[in-house]
């Protein structure tokens, strides 16, 4: 009884601490902290507006003028031919490469990490030097890829010198460099899980990969999204490993337009490529207005969309793993 009342006396004493620092002076320094995160926001959105309005402003007659040619065209040296179906087709399969490798790779090794693995000074070097690769320079990985997989593997289709710089090569590098950023945020995803809910199933008799299935990666699985949304959009906005790997910056032969069996075409994978960013980099160093302000911003609005629609997929998904948890 004397225990219960003591207890009851110091929750009564906290809450009335509680209410008092609720009912008392403002707190000048965090309402000072409060508008500076606003003011923060504020002109990080007024940036973010006037670049978008100024690539609109610029694109949009693009669009307008030439409709879906622009889309359907193939790289040109005149601008008002010139087209990215070429670039498009690269970016896709760049954005699959690391969808289909990056992606279970990297929730695999972060499930292993935080379910299976024990914790030892092995683990704990793993993990920081994960960590370490996630921060390091992209084109640090465009001459690994260069090494490995061109000069290695013949990019993966066995040709020979300039003709070894493939698709397949750019997307394997690509996949690379996003890994660790994977295994990182689906680390997070997964430490964010209650504990409770593991403990309720091994609590009615399920193994650890029921556990893992049934609870922690649905729970976890909003987490993984964002991780998937943020890679691929890195991933397909990277140009400087491109470069080193022998990305196309002029002309690229054997433009057939853009299409389902085009985009789908998994030849594509062993030929020479471009892409989406090495396109505009390209563009915006050209001397003609008609290059390096209409079709860059064109071009730009293009791979704005693309990574849109990417996460917009990402997004829905993210939703409906949260709706289910939530429920």
């Amino acid at each position: 009884m004397a225990l219960t009342t003591i207890g009851s006396s110091s929750d009564t004493a906290i809450q009335g601490r509680v209410a008092e620092a609720l009912e008392g002076d403002t707190d000048v320094k965090g309402r000072l902290f409060e508008a500076a995160l606003i003011a923060c926001l504020l002109v990080s959105l007024a940036v973010l507006a006037l670049l978008v309005g100024k690539v609109l402003g610029d694109g949009l007659p693009v669009f307008a003028d030439r409709g879906a040619d622009f889309l359907d065209g193939s790289l040109s040296s005149q601008p008002d031919r010139a087209g990215i179906s070429q670039a498009i087709i690269g970016s896709f399969w760049i954005a699959t490469s690391v969808v289909v490798i990056a992606l279970p790779l990297g929730v695999g090794a972060a499930i292993y990490l935080e379910e299976y693995a024990p914790r030892n000074r092995l683990t704990a070097f793993i993990e920081i030097n994960t960590r370490n690769l996630a921060g390091v320079p992209s084109i640090v990985y465009g001459l690994l890829g260069l090494a490995i997989f061109v000069e290695y593997f013949d990019g993966f289709s066995g040709n020979q010198g300039v003709n070894r710089r493939t698709l397949a090569a750019a997307g394997l590098t690509l996949a690379a460099l996003v890994l660790p950023v994977i295994i990182i945020t689906t680390q997070e995803a997964i430490r964010a899980v209650p504990q409770a809910l593991r403990e309720g199933a091994y609590g009615v008799g399920a193994t650890r990969w029921e556990v893992i299935r049934s609870q922690v990666l649905p729970y976890a699985a909003p987490g993984i999204l964002t991780g998937a949304l943020l890679s691929i959009a890195r991933a397909v906005g990277e140009a400087a490993p491109l470069i080193v790997l022998g990305a196309v910056t002029g002309l690229l032969g054997g433009g057939t337009g853009l299409s389902a069996s085009s985009l789908l075409d998994p030849s594509s994978l062993t030929e020479r490529f471009t892409a989406l960013p090495i396109t505009v980099a390209t563009w915006a160093k050209r001397p003609e207005q008609e290059f390096n302000v209409d079709d860059a911003a064109a071009a730009i609005v293009a791979m704005l969309v693309f990574v849109l629609l990417v996460n917009s997929i990402a997004i829905v998904l993210r939703n409906r793993f949260e709706r289910k948890r939530s429920a």
